[in-house]
Parts: structure tokens; sequence; C-alpha cells
């Protein structure tokens, strides 16, 4: 593994002040990165934050594992002129559900993903082009063993806690599966043992509008002068619906129209409906940064995530753990609803693993834990159990 980045300076980063994106190549052959196909890719980037003082033990390290879309600028601004904060700014910082001022925070961004760290835009070494549809077959162990790489890299044995929530809360519990030893705690935020076949249906119409794009190219659209944003930004519409609930469509939107009172009785007219122009601009936003093919490695990736067929049950995939567990569902989710995590605190009971479970009440469907309005709740449950977490392991009682 090779070093082009920094270690840790150990100096504090708040939510107010400039963050800076970081990188580290790992996986650099003759010891590339094996994947879960046989299938091997290396070297391999990634792109990463940190936040807060690593203690001269080493031992208050959350590692945050984010989301589909996310990427690794979970708090703060890169620059004082950035629009908006971190996707997470309202739970990661000092004083915050995940206080900065006491834990050593890390955030990369996932393999395969577009927001530095190596996946189909990045450039094959083999080529000197964009890997694009010739990127590996990746699966969230793959994306887990990266994590993992880039602890080794930053002299890192042990992480207090990793926290993730929806594609991130199925990397949590691969890597307390797998790295079991590494670990001290997992969150896990409206995730689940695997995606319904709902979830899947969803994934595999987003990646029908990708492919039914005619600036998609077979994928080969990365020297073209327009990219596939028709398609991609339905796909990103489609999605958006499942991270939403009928309660919060309701609220925000009902049935009111976007310009005027009266319909038009036009139907070349898009968006008639506040609900539908508002999906159309999150379409159009989520082109701006992300990629079509990163989109169709990663949900596939998703789908293929199943616990128990992977080990014969949830509960045998739970007896691999050793670190405790703080599982959170919402009520209104039906992307990964509670019925889901009930299965997984069911598991972790059987397998004798300590399990804090809760279900909190929100009409924002699953995209629940990023509403800034629902963190208090959240961080009522977050910030006591990773508290306890780094007691006890200081007083050796866990």
């Amino acid at each position: 593994m090779s070093t082009e980045t920094a270690q840790p300076d150990g100096s504090a980063t708040s939510s107010s002040s400039n963050v800076a994106r970081q990188f580290a190549t790992i996986f650099s052959p003759p010891h590339p990165l094996v994947l879960e196909s046989g299938d091997q890719i290396g070297p391999v980037t990634v792109a990463y934050q940190t936040y807060g003082t690593l203690s001269p033990e080493k031992d208050n390290v959350v590692y945050i594992c984010h989301a589909l879309t996310g990427d690794a600028h979970v708090a703060g601004r890169h620059s004082p002129e950035e629009r908006k904060p971190g996707w997470w700014d309202g739970f990661v910082g000092p004083g915050k559900a995940i206080d900065t001022d006491r834990y050593f925070v890390i955030c990369s961004n996932i393999l395969g993903g577009c927001q530095g760290t190596t996946g189909p835009s990045s450039e094959c070494p083999e080529t000197g082009k964009p890997y694009g549809p010739d990127f590996p077959f990746i699966t969230i162990r793959d994306m887990v063993n990266v994590h993992n790489g880039l602890l080794d890299h930053l002299g890192i044995e042990k992480v207090l806690a990793i926290v993730g929530g929806s594609l991130g809360g199925m990397q949590v519990l691969e890597w307390a599966i797998n790295h079991a030893d590494r670990v001290g705690a997992a969150v896990i935020l409206a995730s689940g043992a695997k995606l319904n076949a709902q979830g899947i249906a969803f994934n595999a119409v987003g990646r029908r509008a990708i492919y039914s794009d005619p600036l998609f190219h077979d994928g080969w659209y990365y020297e073209q002068s327009e990219k596939p944003r028709f398609g991609l930004a339905l796909a990103r519409m489609i999605a958006h619906i499942t991270y939403l609930s009928e309660q919060s469509i309701e609220l925000k939107f009902g049935r009111r129209l976007q310009d005027g009172d009266e319909f038009r009785f036009d139907l070349r007219s898009e968006t008639e409906f506040q609900i539908e122009s508002y999906l159309h601009y999150q379409g159009k936003r989520f082109v701006e940064r992300f990629d079509a093919n990163s989109y169709l490695v990663l949900t596939r990736a998703m789908d293929y995530f199943d616990l128990a067929e992977k080990y014969g049950s949830i509960y045998q995939a739970f007896e691999k753990t050793k670190c405790r567990f703080l599982v959170v569902s919402y009520t209104t989710d039906w992307l990964f609803p509670t019925s889901q995590s009930k299965e997984l605190v069911r598991a972790l009971v059987q397998a004798r693993r300590h399990v804090t479970f809760r279900e909190l009440e929100s009409p924002y469907g699953h995209d629940a834990f990023l509403i800034d309005r629902e963190l208090p709740k959240l961080g009522s449950l977050v910030s006591p159990f990773l508290a306890r977490t780094h007691q006890d392991i200081a007083e050796g009682t866990f």
C-alpha cells in the first residue's frame, strides 16, 4: 500500500470550519483487492474526510458509512463559498450527536462511487481511459474491505463504532460480521439484512431508465459531449419516491398545482403539480453530481446483499459478530420497514448479542435519519450509546 496522503494530523475540525478532502492509494500491485466475484482491482484510490482529534490510544474512531448517493462529505464545508454543508452536518460536529470534540470521525466515499474513490468514471491503469462498463462487479463486502484497507493505511487497528443508514447500514452489518475484531459497536439505521423484492423492482426500473437513454452509449459516454442525463434523472426521480412516505408527500405537496389555481388541460405540461416539479428538480440536481455507471454498479451491489442467503440464516451470520448493536427504524419507512429491523433484532437476541432497538415516529419515510428536524430524536439514542460503549471499553468491561 502506498502512502500518497498524509496520516490524520490530529487537528480539530468543526462543522463551521473548512474541511479538506483527503486521498489514499491502497491495494496497489502486486497486492490488488480481490473482489468477492474473484476479479481483482488495484490500485484503489479512496477519497475520505476526517473530523476531530485522534486520541493517543486511537480508541475514539467512529467510521460513518454513507448511503447510496452519499459521499465522504458528511459535515462541514470545503470552502466558505460552498452553498451547503455536508449531508449529516446536523448530526456530526462539536457537541452534536456524533461529537467531534470527543470522537475522531472518518467518512469515505465507497468503492464504485464517483466522488473521488475508484469507480467506473476513474481512469483504468491498463487503458488510461475511464473504466466505464468494464468496471468490475462489486458487492457490499468489497466496499467494506476497502474501508478496512483505509484503516490499515491510517494505522488504525480498531474502531469504536461504525455507523450507517440504508446502504450504509448494509455496510455496517457486513463489517460487523467479517471484520468482527475491529469494531466495538455497530449503529444500523433504516436498513435490513436484504433489500426486499419491491426495492429490487424500483432499482431495476431505475437502471432500465439509464440503459434506455440514447446518450448512454452502452456505458461509453465519457468522451461524449452529452451524458445520459435524462435516464439518470429519471432513475433518481423513481428512487426518490421510495425515500419519502405518503404522509410526507401529502403534507408537503398534496394535490397543489405548481403555477396558478386551474388545470392547463395540456398534455405537454410535465410539471402541473408541485410534486412533479419537485421530482424534476431532484433529478436535475442529481445528474450534476452523480455518474450513471456508478448508479448501476451500486444499486446492483445493494440488490445482491442478503445475509440469510450468504450464511444460512441471519442468526448464523450474527454468530460471527463480537460488537454491541443499536438498531433504529422509522414508522413510515416502506423501503426498509420496521419488520426488517425487528428481524435483525430477533436474530441478534438469538445469537446472544448485546442489542438496543428503537422504532422512531416520523412522517418522513426512509429519509428520516437525514432530516434535520428528526435528528434530535436519533441523537438521543446514538449519543449515549456511543458514550457508554466508549466508557465500557476504556474500563475493560466490554
